[in-house]
């Protein structure tokens, strides 16, 4: 009989300040309630020194997520000596000229994202978007594989099927959609006043159709007045009664960024991470702001909150070393299909 207990991750993801770790990132990242680090450009020269940083984070502790934001277009952390992927929508629209060439095309992608950062020794790159968009929202366009809610559907099936093949669990993202207004939520606390119906036969389309594929959804710091007064973050109903109970969905949910100018409109980080966690987060992001990081820590250590045995199923099922990727016939040949597609 497998007696073997689930392992359990701290549920705060943090970031670090550059290439390598200081001595007291070292130690904080021992800190049983950091669950998961995300890396940014400021932390990369190149592969060799991610894979040096990342070795630095695993020996500070086994039981961390290793993420980053690798979606491709303008949202690629990882870049030299990297593949350089299209914005999304470049794939979207070549589904729309070609279905066969394009759904095998999205899932080269998908497969090829992944083992890239895999090879480096993450687990996760936080995609695909599942936003509807072309060109409404400020912070979503091109990063959308389509304006249309089944092409959304349908070539983000396809990317996270290539994702499956090469290892890693995909993460959704802004639930219940980001597509439909302007303002950025990186900037300020975005309003969305749409209806319930306009959303279900809409945005919220793609989250439903592909809750089971996903391993992760992370919600949009946007509030739908016109359905419930919190924002999606911090809202029971939005990650309880409809993303678990009426989506099914049974994955990690990931706050996005708590430091974020979207998320101030619940106060500070110590209202903002108890509102998220109580509202049904696994795991809170807390970046770019250390001083906040450590009052969530604080406080997580002070309410004894605690740690998830959901975060383990985000971590990397296989790897192919960069030895293995670096030539091999599949990338090759997606690389240059890339290429051709950019070129259009």
């Amino acid at each position: 009989m497998n007696t073997k207990q689930p392992e359990k991750y701290g549920r705060l993801m943090l970031d670090v300040a550059g290439t390598s770790l200081s001595d007291d990132e070292y130690k904080q990242l021992q800190n049983p309630h950091v669950g998961g680090v995300i890396l940014f450009a400021r932390n990369v020269e190149n592969r060799a020194q991610i894979s040096a940083l990342v070795g630095q984070i695993r020996a500070a502790s086994a039981q961390l997520l290793i993420a980053v934001d690798q979606e491709g277009g303008v949202v690629q952390r990882f870049r030299d000596g990297f593949t350089r992927f299209p914005p999304m929508q470049a794939l979207g629209d070549l589904v729309a000229q070609n279905s066969e060439v394009g759904l095998a095309l999205a899932r080269d992608a998908g497969w090829l994202m992944a083992a890239e950062v895999i090879a480096c020794g993450l687990d996760i790159s936080f995609a695909p978007v599942l936003d509807v968009d072309r060109d409404t929202s400020s912070i979503i366009g091109d990063r959308s594989f389509s304006d249309q809610p089944q092409a959304v559907i349908d070539v983000a099936q396809a990317f996270i099927d290539g994702m499956h093949e090469a290892g890693m669990a995909a993460t959704g993202k802004h639930f219940p959609g980001h597509g439909g207004i302007v303002a950025d939520s990186h900037l300020e606390a975005p309003i969305d006043t749409r209806s319930w119906q306009s959303l279900e036969v809409h945005d919220l389309k793609p989250f439903d159709a592909l809750s089971e594929s996903l391993g992760g959804i992370m919600p949009a710091h946007i509030t739908f007045p016109a359905i419930d007064p919190c924002s999606v973050g911090f809202s029971s109903f939005w990650l309880q009664t409809i993303l678990r109970d009426r989506l099914g969905f049974k994955g990690v949910i990931f706050s996005d960024d708590l430091s974020m100018k979207g998320a101030d409109i619940a106060g500070g980080y110590i209202d903002k991470a108890k509102l998220a966690l109580d509202a049904g987060c696994d795991m809170i992001l807390v970046c770019n702001c250390p001083e906040g990081a450590q009052q969530v820590i604080d406080f997580m250590t002070v309410t004894a909150v605690d740690s998830s045995d959901k975060i383990a199923q985000m971590r990397a099922r296989q790897f192919m070393s960069w030895d293995e990727l670096e030539n091999h016939p599949r990338r090759v040949e997606i690389i240059e299909k890339l290429k051709q597609l950019s070129a259009k």
